[in-house]
């Protein structure tokens, strides 16, 4: 199973191969942040789809909202290969974080998560906040937060309210 680390300044993921040796594996990824004007925004719009939509089976009436309007949207890719989202709001909300299949596991949700929160700090909010769908309470936990609040249905999915300290 590999360690992925994630570097914001150079945008290169390291993946550590642990076994009898070891392998380093760098990958570059890059991390646009945009708005919905952006063209880049139909592949955001698009790994929704894919995830939410159609493998989660959230109604579209509920994944598409107005706050899209107003938030920063994240998009990664892998050699020109749209591969994850997410997006910011203004508050520090962090939200509709999607990774393709293909590529879960592998260090890409890290990174762009460690970017989200990046621009919560730069918004100057006390704390980054989520509702996490229970199965990644975990990855959110390795990245520092916190539960602050009981189980919820969203969608049909159970969630649960996480937020970080940034102060």
């Amino acid at each position: 199973m590999p360690v992925a680390n994630y570097n914001c300044n150079t945008g290169t993921i390291v993946r550590l191969y642990q076994g009898a040796c070891m392998a380093v594996q760098r990958i570059k990824l890059s991390i646009h942040i945009l708005g919905v004007q952006h063209p880049l925004w139909a592949e955001c719009r698009s790994i929704r789809q894919r995830v939410f939509i159609d493998e989660q089976q959230v109604p579209e009436a509920l994944e598409w909202d107005a706050a899209d309007e107003t938030a920063t949207h994240l998009l990664a890719s892998l050699e020109g290969q749209s591969v994850a989202c997410a997006r910011v709001l203004p508050d520090g909300h962090i939200g509709r974080m999607a990774v393709l299949p293909a590529w879960r596991g592998q260090g890409v949700g890290e990174a762009l998560l460690m970017q989200a929160i990046q621009i919560c700090r730069q918004l100057d909010v006390t704390h980054a906040r989520l509702s996490a769908q229970m199965h990644a309470v975990g990855f959110y936990q390795q990245a520092g937060f916190e539960i602050c609040g009981e189980p919820y249905s969203d969608a049909d999915i159970l969630h649960i309210d996480m937020q970080l300290e940034l102060v």
